[in-house]
C-alpha cells in the first residue's frame, strides 16, 4: 500500500497535539524531513508501518511525535504499559528517551528505558517502570527479555509496538527475542518498523507481525549527497601516519574514527593521545558510565577525535561531525552507509575517508559496486612511501607525460605514487583544504 510522497510540509499542518507543536515551536523546528513528511501521517491514520530511510533523516521524531499526540489524545490506560519501542543498543535506547523528554515536554506521559549495563540503580528504576505501568518502554530486546522471565509484566494495554532499526538489531541476532516479545502483544496494537535496508529477514518479521502495511522508502540505503567521499589505498602500516596528516591538515574537532576491532581502537587512541591529539576510545570492554562520560565530553567539544568501533555507528546523534575516518573497510555495505551517516547530519555537510589496505579492497570493491560509482581517490603523501600497485588512483598531469605544474614529488620506485607540498587533502593532482565546504 503506497503513501504519496509531499513536501515542503510545515510540523502544524499535521494533525499534531498542541503540546508536541508547542514543543517544536520551542526547540525551532519548523518543517518536516522527507521521512517525517510521509510517515506522521500514516502513524496518525493508524496504519502498520514499514519505513526504509538511512540515518541522519528524522526518523526518530517520524514515530516519536505521532506516539506523543496518540497518548495525549487517546483514553489510554496510565496505570499500563501503553507503547514499546525497541532499539538495538542502550546508546540508541538512551538517545530516544531522551528526544522523547524534549518533544514531550508539554504532554503528561511517563518513559523508562530497559538496557543491559551493571548499575543497580538502573536495573531498579527499570523493573519500577515496567512494574508500574509507564506509557512508554524504550528497551533493547535482551533486557526486555530478562526482565519478563524475572517478573510479570503486564502488556495488555500496549497499543504501539516499534522497531527502530530493525535491520540491525536483526543482525545482532535478536529475531527470536523480538517475536517472542511480539506474541505477548495484544493482536490489535499498531507495529512500526523503521529499518536502513530492507533484507529477506526483515520482510519476513514484517509478514509475521503486520496487517496490510504502508511502506515508505526514502533514498533506501544511499549516502546523502552531502557527503563528500574519499578513499586512499595504502598499506597496513601507513594507515597511522595517513591518518595523523589527515588530522594535522584538516585541525578539525569532533573527528569520529571507525576501527573493525576493539583492541585497534585501544591501540589507535592511545598513539594519538600519545602524539598529542585529545583522542578518546568508544568500544564494549567501557562500563556504561564510561561510555556516557566520552560521548558526553565528544558532544561538548572536549574530545576531538572519538576512535570507535561499530557501537557508535549507529544511532548516536551528534550534528556537527565534520570528518568521519574509516580506519579499516568495513565488511558490509550497509556498515560503511551508517559509519559515515555520523557526518552530515541535519542538512549540514560533511566528508568521509576510506584507508583501503590490500587486504581490504575486496570489500570496498563491493561498497562501490553497491554504491553504484567510483569513490575519489586520496594521493598518499611521498613520505609514506610508496602505495599498492594496480589499484585506483587519481590523475595528474605528469601521468600523461606533460609534466605536473603542482609541485608533485614522485617516488623512483614507484612513479605513480606522488604528493603535493602544499598542506591539504590530496585530490586529482591537485591540494585543498579537508574542511568541508558549509
Amino acid at each position: 500500500m503506497p503513501w504519496a510522497k509531499l513536501s515542503n510540509m510545515f510540523f502544524d499542518e499535521l494533525a499534531l497535539s498542541d503540546g508536541v507543536l508547542d514543543a517544536l515551536w520551542d526547540m525551532h523546528f519548523d518543517t518536516c524531513t522527507p521521512v517525517q513528511e510521509q510517515t506522521i501521517p500514516v502513524i496518525l491514520d493508524g496504519h502498520d508501518v514499514i519505513s526504509c530511510a538511512q540515518t541522519g533523516t528524522g526518523k526518530t521524531a517520524a514515530y516519536i511525535l505521532p506516539l506523543l499526540t496518540n497518548l495525549e489524545y487517546d483514553n489510554h490506560d496510565p496505570n499500563k504499559l501503553n507503547a514499546i519501542i525497541m532499539a538495538p543498543t542502550r546508546e540508541l535506547a538512551q538517545q530516544i528517551d531522551q528526544q522523547m523528554q524534549g518533544f514531550g515536554f508539554y504532554v503528561p506521559f511517563s518513559s523508562v528505558a530497559v538496557y543491559g549495563g551493571k548499575d543497580n540503580d538502573a536495573w531498579g528504576n527499570q523493573t519500577t517502570g515496567l512494574q508500574q505501568g509507564a506509557d512508554i518502554v524504550i528497551a533493547t530486546p535482551g533486557r526486555l527479555l530478562s526482565m519478563m522471565n524475572i517478573y510479570d509484566v503486564d502488556f495488555s494495554g500496549v497499543k504501539y509496538f516499534i522497531l527502530d532499526e530493525a535491520d540491525r538489531m536483526l543482525d545482532m541476532g535478536f529475531y527470536d527475542d523480538i517475536m517472542t516479545i511480539y506474541r505477548r502483544l495484544p493482536k490489535d496494537c499498531q507495529h512500526i518498523l523503521f529499518s536502513a535496508t530492507m533484507p529477506a529477514d526483515i520482510r519476513k518479521m514484517a509478514k509475521a507481525m503486520m496487517h496490510n502495511p504502508v511502506e515508505v522508502q526514502i533514498a533506501v540505503s544511499r549516502p546523502p549527497e552531502t557527503i563528500h567521499q574519499m578513499a586512499v589505498d595504502l598499506y597496513e602500516p601507513q594507515k597511522m601516519p595517513m591518518v595523523k596528516a589527515l588530522l594535522d591538515d584538516a585541525q578539525l574537532k569532533k573527528v569520529i574514527i571507525f576501527v573493525g576491532k576493539k583492541q585497534k581502537v585501544k591501540d589507535l587512541a592511545r598513539e594519538l593521545a600519545r602524539q598529542g591529539l585529545d583522542a578518546r576510545a568508544m568500544h564494549s570492554d567501557l562500563e556504561q558510565k564510561e561510555r556516557d562520560e566520552v560521548m558526553l565530553d565528544f558532544r561538548n567539544g572536549k574530545v576531538d577525535v572519538l576512535v570507535a568501533t561499530d557501537i557508535v555507528a549507529r544511532g548516536i546523534d551528534v550534528e556537527d561531525i565534520p570528518l568521519v575516518i574509516n580506519y579499516d573497510v568495513p565488511h558490509d555495505a550497509e556498515d560503511y552507509v551508517h559509519r559515515i551517516g555520523r557526518t552530515a547530519r541535519a542538512e549540514n555537510s560533511g566528508a568521509a575517508v576510506t584507508l583501503i589496505s590490500p587486504e581490504d579492497q575486496r570489500y570496498f570493491t563491493r561498497i562501490e559496486k553497491f554504491l553504484k560509482k567510483d569513490i575519489e581517490r586520496l594521493v598518499v603523501p611521498a613520505e609514506l612511501g610508496d602505495t599498492p600497485k594496480g589499484v585506483k588512483a587519481s590523475e595528474c598531469a605528469t601521468r600523461s607525460g606533460k609534466g605536473c605544474s603542482n609541485g608533485c614529488r614522485h617516488s623512483s620506485r614507484n612513479p605513480k605514487a606522488h604528493s603535493h607540498k602544499s598542506k591539504g587533502w590530496h585530490r586529482g593532482g591537485r591540494a585543498s583544504q579537508a574542511k568541508p565546504q558549509s
